[in-house]
């Protein structure tokens, strides 16, 4: 028999080894304090107390980008599907007030592509910068036969951890009121339905973004998902947040009752900001507006109960953001929204 190498059956080490050396110098920029050793090892080592904790609780989230991926392979715009993935992860742990101490990525593909990959790990990591948590490891899996060409996947892990008596939700009742966050567009869920709806028009990525000026409808789908860190520690930190939902999956009459107790739900008021691409996907794809928020986040990021509206909206505006009245909780269940959402 002829002999065969590694290579020969479709994966390349010597790719790999290229990879790892190329992130040190990404990875290293995201250390923060509390971090021990680097990449390399065969485990990430942290410190708690090294990091000011005194009576920690640990929480950890994973999660993915979905198939804006195959919008990403397809135009090949690599460059914001790794924020997402830090996006997607890191949010879930502040709403329950956990400040994000450390990721760790899996990146998996059919062949591996340095030049590609690199590009997204440099997201990740630009991620990782921007909530303030240290990128610590992952795993680069090649895996001929699993994946076609190009294609690959990501999957996100992240760590956070709050004191005990700072976990969040805390204190809600009927009458608090709820602000919004602002997304940035579509993020990162729904776009199997978004895909549908571009595909059924007989639109190309590389068509004009017809809801916003000088960009393709691919560029314009890629913007990354917002990461909300940041203002929210900042929120909490002030006493003033009592709880947080990260509009995800299942839109807001989905996520935002996972934030609010037993016997409460909320009556939000329509219309509100909202990014342009949700009103041509509803128009495009004639989607009737209880699917688009059931789907979409429809322009609202995070939806935050707070103690105090004008003095919560003070610290939000201080941290660059701008938020917006949304509603209030009320005795009950469920989420009532009244007015017309794309009015």
């Amino acid at each position: 028999m002829t002999s065969v190498t590694y290579r020969d059956a479709g994966v390349d080490i010597a790719a790999g080894d290229a990879l790892v050396e190329a992130i040190k110098p990404l990875a290293k920029a995201t250390t923060r304090t509390g971090v021990l050793g680097g990449i390399g090892g065969f485990g990430a080592l942290f410190d708690l107390k090294a990091a000011g904790f005194v009576d920690p609780i640990l929480v950890s989230t994973t999660d993915g980008v979905g198939t804006k991926l195959k919008i990403a392979i397809e135009t090949g715009i690599h460059d914001f599907v790794g924020i997402d993935l830090v996006a997607m992860c890191v949010n879930d742990l502040i709403v329950q007030g956990a400040i994000p101490l450390f990721f760790l990525d899996y990146f998996a593909t059919g062949a591996l592509d340095v030049g590609a990959a690199r590009t997204v790990i440099a997201g990740i990591a630009r991620g990782c910068q921007i909530a303030g948590c240290a990128l610590v490891g992952g795993e680069t899996a090649e895996m001929p036969g699993m994946y076609a060409g190009g294609d690959y996947d990501l999957a996100g892990f992240a760590v956070g951890a709050a004191e005990r008596g700072a976990l969040l939700p805390a204190g809600v009742a009927p009458g608090d009121a709820i602000l919004g966050l602002p997304s940035a567009g579509v993020h990162s869920n729904g776009f199997s339905l978004v895909r549908k709806i571009v595909g059924e028009a007989g639109l190309a990525w590389e068509s004009p973004a017809l809801f916003v000026a000088g960009q393709t409808l691919g560029e314009a789908l890629m913007a990354p998902t917002r990461i909300y860190v940041r203002p929210l520690l900042a929120l909490h930190r002030a006493g003033l947040l009592k709880a947080a939902a990260h509009i995800t999956g299942g839109g807001l009459p989905g996520n935002l009752p996972r934030a609010l107790p037993a016997g409460c739900g909320a009556h939000l008021t329509a219309p509100w900001p909202m990014p342009a691409v949700f009103p041509w996907l509803a128009r495009t794809g004639g989607i009737e507006t209880g699917e688009m928020l059931r789907v979409f986040n429809c322009g609202v990021g995070m939806a935050l109960v707070v103690k105090d509206a004008a003095a919560a909206s003070e610290i939000l505006r201080a941290e660059g953001e701008t938020p917006f009245p949304l509603g209030h909780v009320i005795a009950g269940d469920g989420v009532a929204i009244e007015g017309g959402v794309f009015a």
